[in-house]
């Protein structure tokens, strides 16, 4: 996930809502976390596929829908009364380039899963569509937030397959980037945020969250969430150049490409399928790749035709002689 909150200044006339801001720092910091963890997988301390699957794939996605909600919330109070253009324009200009910055630097840094439609992509189409629905009720927005959230369990087609449709969300495949926030479902977030920021304003919840936070334990949070977008560029160069020095002194251990492998496999298997059909059909699959020479391809998100209709072929055979197998012993 790589996730930032980059929104629009949270504020009402005359003054920004401190609150806002401390929420955007704790999710920022929440962010790094993550990063960290990712970090330390990409140079080895942790097991492999890690942070991909079960509790932290969850928490990846708390964060990411905390910042989207957050853009909607902060892009509903910034120009509910009316589009600030120049403001809004110089924002926008900001996440777009920043966000072109992270495609191009993953693009080298990890050509198999880098960045197309990552969270600063997401944010700068959410901020250009949310301007439509500024007039919306709160009820619109809530029913919105819940199409939108639900297109993809009824939208998904092959027609939206080719990597140029990616961005949508509604292909029928799953494409491998180190950060994807495609439209559908996470606009839902951003229209959730809208709807909330405009129950807040119509119920005259703005007047007790605006002014300064009294706690001043929560300053670095609203100092970090006043420059979010700085923060978000920032953070994930120096977290790695700080984890490559450390590595340098104290390397991580080879680990077996066998565990890894299984790791990732299986916590993804048995989101479909029962532990034991997963566990013997990951090992398939690891002999398989491994005799097809594959294995260090795989394992490091190499991706094109070949390799994937190669990989579907044996994951085709693998399923076939594992519930044959699993018949069998139950037989």
């Amino acid at each position: 996930m790589h996730s930032s909150s980059p929104t629009p200044a949270s504020q009402i006339p005359g003054r920004r809502i401190e609150a806002i801001d401390a929420a955007r720092g704790a999710a920022l910091l929440a962010m790094v976390s993550y990063h960290f963890t990712w970090d330390l997988e990409f140079f080895g301390y942790v097991t492999p596929g890690l942070t991909a699957f079960g509790g932290w794939k969850i928490y990846a996605r708390c964060i990411a829908s905390s910042f989207l909600f957050l853009v909607g919330f902060s892009l509903m109070l910034a120009h509910g009364n009316g589009i600030r253009w120049n403001g809004f324009g110089k924002r926008l200009a900001m996440i777009v380039a920043a966000a072109a910055a992270i495609t191009i630097a993953t693009w080298f840094a990890t050509p198999g899963s880098f960045i197309f439609f990552g969270i600063l992509h997401h944010i700068a189409l959410a901020s250009l569509l949310g301007l439509a629905f500024l007039r919306f009720p709160a009820w619109a927005l809530a029913v919105a937030a819940i199409l939108v959230a639900m297109a993809p369990q009824f939208l998904r087609m092959p027609i939206f397959d080719h990597p140029g449709l990616w961005w949508l969300g509604l292909s029928t495949i799953s494409p491998r980037s180190n950060d994807y926030v495609p439209l559908f479902p996470w606009f839902a977030a951003v229209l959730a945020g809208m709807a909330a920021a405009r129950l807040a304003r119509d119920f005259g919840l703005l007047a007790r969250l605006g002014g300064e936070l009294p706690q001043p334990a929560l300053r670095p949070l609203v100092k970090i969430g006043q420059h979010s977008l700085a923060f978000y560029i920032i953070h994930q160069p120096v977290l790695i150049a700080c984890l490559w020095l450390f590595a340098q002194v104290f390397p991580a251990p080879a680990q077996d490409p066998r565990i890894g492998f299984m790791h990732g496999c299986e916590t993804y298997c048995r989101e479909s399928r029962d532990p034991s059909f997963c566990t013997a059909y990951c090992g398939c699959m690891f002999d398989a790749v491994q005799k097809d020479g594959t294995v260090d391809k795989v394992m490091s998100g190499t991706q094109n035709e070949e390799l994937s209709r190669r990989v579907q072929e044996l994951a085709s055979i693998c399923t076939a002689e594992t519930d044959m197998k699993l018949m069998g012993e139950e037989e």
